[in-house]
């Protein structure tokens, strides 16, 4: 990527040869252009929100006097971040928190490059009103397709006036001042708890917590609705795992139909991760069985052939591009972690044709449930040709 300030090489994570995504977007490059042409001073606290591989924090650490501060959701994002600093020699040049940590006290200029999730920057908008002051530098960049009145409104309520700049290759910016004056905004929404339906075995109509920025946060996606109608009951599972776990109603049903297994809820995002550990506690009284909560990448750090049963609802969409590349990774990192015999359970859309993959890595696909959107396929994982028989 091009800046100001001189190229800087960037990936994504995991790094892929095979995939033609680039690290960066036009948004970013508008963003830092903005900032080197209008001399903003960045030596002070600068706090970057947002940003999805890293890109603004690699241009920004090149600058001599600037230690940005970066919150982020991904735990994906921000292990390319690490490995963006450490590949262009900013190692430790920047601080990176989650959605989760406590934000910054003081902000001197706010740069957020605008979440695809609404409800997310609402939060996170929320969370950092108190750090800003009446100089607070305040500027929003994003994709026109991504910026919409509703974000607009967004800044002006919670933080000020705001407008946006002319359109440069198809991105934008939004200028906002911090209005000492302004009433205090509604409080914040966030995190979200709302009844389930009565239809899903045994969650129904328990209540379901959900932060900002988690997959259909405020009500149940009917793909996960159909894969709850749908769980694998009585079976001898010691070890679950609820791969993707979002708000963690998978494996919260999985741990009350098995309440001497083990349950993993894993997810890349700490706002979903959060939201399962919510979920579970609100649902779950003392059970044999231990619960465990882990923000990651999938199954990477999972030991091996150790575990009985995994249930997920794999995403097919990476931030605005649609891709089966981290539900085949999730597949992949699933056959590695099952023991033999053990089984994954998963729900997509009919088109997506998962079966087609599920087979190419197991050896066979089991259809279990199917309606005119969706399937459930279950995949076994079969013992080692020289163990047979």
């Amino acid at each position: 990527m091009t800046t100001p300030w001189g190229d800087v090489d960037l990936t994504r994570f995991p790094e892929n040869p095979r995939d033609q995504l680039r690290a960066w977007d036009a948004a970013d490059t508008y963003l830092l252009r903005h900032l080197a042409e209008t001399g903003t001073d960045l030596t002070g606290t600068v706090t970057v929100v947002g940003d999805r591989w890293g890109a603004l924090a690699t241009a920004l650490t090149g600058i001599p006097g600037c230690t940005p501060t970066l919150i982020s959701d991904s735990y994906l994002g921000q292990q390319a971040t690490y490995a963006n600093l450490a590949r262009n020699g900013h190692t430790d040049a920047a601080r990176l928190l989650t959605t989760q940590d406590a934000p910054p006290t003081r902000i001197d200029v706010l740069l957020v490059h605008v979440p695809k999730s609404l409800a997310l920057l609402e939060d996170q908008l929320h969370r950092l009103r108190p750090a800003l002051h009446a100089d607070t530098v305040v500027i929003g960049t994003g994709m026109v397709k991504e910026i919409h009145t509703s974000t607009l409104n967004l800044f002006e309520r919670i933080i000020g006036p705001t407008r946006t700049s002319l359109a440069e290759k198809k991105a934008r910016l939004i200028f906002t001042e911090p209005d000492p004056a302004l009433a205090a905004p509604a409080p914040n929404p966030w995190p979200l708890t709302y009844q389930l339906p009565s239809d899903i075995g045994p969650l129904s109509a328990r209540p379901v917590v959900n932060h900002a920025g988690v997959f259909c946060a405020e009500h149940l996606d009917i793909g996960t609705r159909f894969l709850l109608q749908h769980l694998p009951q009585g079976t001898d599972a010691r070890t679950i795992v609820d791969l993707g776990c979002g708000n963690g109603v998978v494996g919260t049903s999985a741990a009350l139909t098995h309440p001497h297994a083990d349950v993993l809820f894993t997810d890349e995002s700490h706002q979903a991760v959060a939201s399962a550990e919510a979920t579970y506690a609100e649902n779950v009284g003392d059970r044999p069985g231990k619960a465990d909560f882990r923000v990651g990448d999938g199954l990477a750090d999972t030991p091996p052939a150790g575990v009985d049963l995994i249930l997920s609802n794999p995403p097919f969409h990476s931030h605005q591009s649609t891709t089966d590349a981290t539900a085949y990774r999730m597949f992949t990192q699933a056959r590695a972690a099952l023991r033999p015999g053990g089984e994954l359970w998963v729900v997509g859309n009919r088109h997506l044709g998962y079966h087609l993959k599920l087979r190419r890595l197991f050896g066979n696909s089991q259809l279990v449930a199917g309606n005119a959107k969706f399937v459930i396929l279950k995949a076994v994982k079969r013992e080692p040709r020289g163990r047979r028989g």
